[in-house]
């Protein structure tokens, strides 16, 4: 296990946009938009917004800059606006999510970027390839920890492994070398923290940890800009992070095929706003619903099978999943997912007005989950079986991956529908003209013209 921090560094700084298959920053760019829209609505909806406001006002971080919040009139300075864009980004739980590494890049990743793109006047397609480096660094570091392993210690791999990525994409704007970049992640190494605890109550420690990760990243990158010296081998070293964050380091998977398979090809976007090992039960039961015709009063019982991450996650203690209090813990609910899916044959933001609803909580229930051991050892953990009870039998379903992964990655029109649905009851009629500027972003010479 070593030179794994050297290799990743030069890989970002020599990284150029001009040497990317065009398909990969495309995917880029329409996962920033995706990102985009959840930051626009949670900035408005999310019940956390406040407090994280109220927080920089009352610390003095709230003063005027020149950086972009989208879904804002007012600019912040650079740090603050990544820790907003990445917090609001992951509020929702609706952002993309890369499935072997079982996290999310692009809240840490693109408000890193963006802020550092801003801070230099970086043209669209200096953005994408920044992106893309980002992107690249934390999924890679993800496989490498192993999310079971890391996931088995407490942490929050989109947190710590997303530092680093939010490092490569800040380092990659500020121009630094591959030696600055390796400084850059000897500071990200110290700053890299993310715990599972949230679980215990539906606190909101996973979208400010995100939100922090997205900033650190920035910050560990400007340090390296004025020379500060991180630690070195901060991946791979004595105390690095593939020692101290997981028990099955896989340091190989960092850097395989580096340069020619693109990690960023591999992440999927969500169909709806809660923990991804959700989603594959609910497409099933959505199937399930609409090929039968059932109503609520049809369904007797109703077993999900799931990956352990998935039960660790969203299925375990098993009466407290049933019973979801806040948002955060209805995010991390595969029954109260499954039970809205099938009380109304669909699922999105605007659901979590159903916590506490009778109905819902009548169907929970009827609803069990379990680990299933077929779902184990394969290339993605996020898939599901489902058994669905009536009066007429019981039906069964494998669902090896959810919706809106690599394979079946939403064309434009799907992404721009899902992104109007939530940026347009914050901008109104702008939110069609902001999708329009961030659909041409390659073309952007500075990307301060972007959020106009």
């Amino acid at each position: 296990m070593t030179g794994i921090t050297q290799t990743l560094s030069r890989y970002v700084a020599d990284l150029d946009y001009a040497d990317l298959p065009p398909e990969v920053p495309e995917r880029a760019k329409y996962l920033a938009i995706d990102l985009i829209g959840s930051i626009v609505r949670a900035g408005r909806q999310a019940d956390s917004t406040a407090s994280l406001l109220g927080m920089l006002a009352r610390l003095g971080l709230d003063a005027p800059g020149h950086s972009t919040v989208f879904g804002f009139q007012r600019r912040y300075i650079p740090a603050t606006a990544a820790l907003l864009n990445g917090a609001l980004g992951h509020s929702l739980d609706f952002d993309d999510t890369h499935s072997d590494s079982s996290l999310h890049p692009s809240a840490p990743v693109v408000p890193s970027a963006l802020a550092a793109a801003e801070m230099t006047g970086a043209s669209g397609k200096d953005l994408l390839a920044a992106i893309v480096a980002g992107y690249e660094t934390c999924c890679r570091l993800g496989n490498a920890l192993d999310p079971t392993a890391h996931y088995a210690r407490g942490f929050h791999p989109t947190a710590t492994a997303g530092t680093f990525g939010a490092a490569a994409a800040a380092g990659k704007l500020l121009g630094l070398d591959a030696a600055g970049i390796a400084s850059a992640f000897g500071v990200a190494a110290s700053q890299a923290a993310g715990s599972l605890q949230f679980l215990v109550n539906g606190a909101w420690n996973k979208r400010y940890q995100v939100g922090a990760a997205a900033m650190n990243g920035l910050i560990a990158a400007t340090l390296a800009r004025e020379g500060f010296i991180g630690a070195a081998d901060a991946i791979e070293g004595k105390h690095g992070l593939l020692v101290g964050y997981t028990g099955n380091p896989r340091p190989e998977l960092a850097v395989a095929a580096l340069g020619g398979v693109y990690e960023t090809m591999k992440i999927g976007m969500k169909p709806y706003p809660a923990c991804r090992y959700t989603h594959a039960a609910v497409d099933g039961l959505l199937a399930l619903r609409r090929e039968h015709g059932w109503s609520p009063a049809d369904i007797l019982s109703v077993e999900i099978g799931l990956h352990t991450n998935g039960i660790v996650l969203t299925g375990a203690p098993l009466d407290e999943k049933r019973r979801p209090k806040t948002v955060v813990d209805g995010q991390f609910s595969m029954p109260f997912a499954a039970a809205v899916a099938l009380c109304k044959g669909s699922f999105g933001w605007d659901d979590y007005a159903l916590l506490g609803n009778p109905d819902i909580e009548a169907m929970t229930t009827r609803i069990d989950v379990r680990r299933d051991e077929r779902l184990e050892g394969l290339r993605h953990p996020f898939g599901a079986t489902i058994a669905v009870r009536t009066a007429t039998g019981t039906i069964e379903r494998t669902i090896p991956d959810p919706s809106g992964e690599p394979d079946t990655f939403p064309a434009k029109a799907d992404v721009e529908a899902k992104f109007m649905t939530l940026a347009t009851p914050v901008l109104g009629n702008a939110a069609s003209a902001l999708f329009s500027r961030l659909s041409g972003v390659e073309g952007i010479g500075d990307i301060r013209d972007l959020a106009g």
